[in-house]
């Protein structure tokens, strides 16, 4: 069996446990850091899940928020199952684990 592996990306929910509840609150310290995006682009970067991303903006979210990497990106692995899935149910997904290859946490 496959494994997928693939991410859930919680900036908006950092951003709102820390205080910060509206996307141009992030704009100006992404500036501060060198980091010129558009009020769309930044927009965008918290509602939708990105599939790039710049390391320079990745190390500004992470200063900005004063968070780790895994408070942002959380690693899973969406295990195809051959099986017809149950009604409202997709792939079972599991939470990756780093160096635990073979060896997920069931969600």
């Amino acid at each position: 069996m496959t494994t997928k592996l693939d991410y859930r990306w919680h900036l908006r929910e950092v951003m709102g446990t820390r205080g910060m509840f509206s996307t141009t609150d992030l704009r100006p310290l992404l500036a501060e850091r060198g980091i010129d995006l558009s009020a769309s682009q930044v927009y965008r970067l918290v509602v939708e899940r990105p599939e790039r991303l710049s390391l320079t903006t990745l190390m500004a979210l992470l200063d900005i928020l004063h968070c780790r990497m895994e408070d942002l990106i959380e690693p899973v692995a969406a295990r195809a199952s051959g099986r017809k899935a149950a009604a409202g149910g997709g792939p079972r997904e599991h939470r990756w684990v780093p160096g635990r290859a073979g060896r997920e946490a069931s969600r």
